[in-house]
């Protein structure tokens, strides 16, 4: 069975996302050994924060996200620079790894404040939702919609239209 996580930066506080969130991830037990690693989001205490702070959290945060991949899982960072694939697209991706042997995929979702160079440049696939901007917790139910919707077409099933 396929491991797939999403390890995500910062909590879900609305308890709408959260049980979107836990529906998606029971219904996704039928297909991959789904895991949710939440990641504590650096404090930025200034309003106004330079880059540079900015910088320093992200760094903490991608080091710590980083730890949490699995040994030769690919990571599938989620930032606006990246490439924008379909349900279908996003499926043969997902396939495309099972068979390779090397299954595992990592889908991380950053903080407010993006993601840190390194996990970009670690990242097999640089994953775009699209160029509007989603709060992290609605893109978390969405991406755990997709990863959903995903297997449901690699496995055939009728829920994708």
């Amino acid at each position: 069975m396929q491991n797939i996580d999403l390890i995500c930066v910062g909590k879900l506080n609305a308890k709408y996302f959260a049980e979107g969130v836990a529906e998606y991830q029971k219904r996704l037990a039928a297909f991959a050994d789904f895991r949710i690693i939440e990641l504590p989001e650096e404090p930025v205490q200034e309003k106004n924060a330079s880059p540079a702070v900015i910088e320093k959290a992200l760094e903490k945060e991608g080091r710590a996200i980083l730890a949490s991949v699995r040994k030769g899982a690919a990571i599938v960072a989620l930032c606006v620079e990246g490439r924008q694939l379909s349900s279908e697209e996003l499926a043969e991706y997902l396939a495309g790894r099972a068979q390779s042997g090397a299954g595992d995929v990592a889908f991380v979702i950053g903080s407010s404040h993006g993601l840190a160079p390194a996990v970009k440049q670690a990242a097999a696939l640089r994953f775009s939702m699209g160029r509007i901007t989603l709060p992290h917790q609605l893109a978390r139910l969405v991406l755990a919609e997709q990863i959903y919707r995903a297997c449901t077409i690699n496995h055939g099933l009728k829920y994708h239209k």
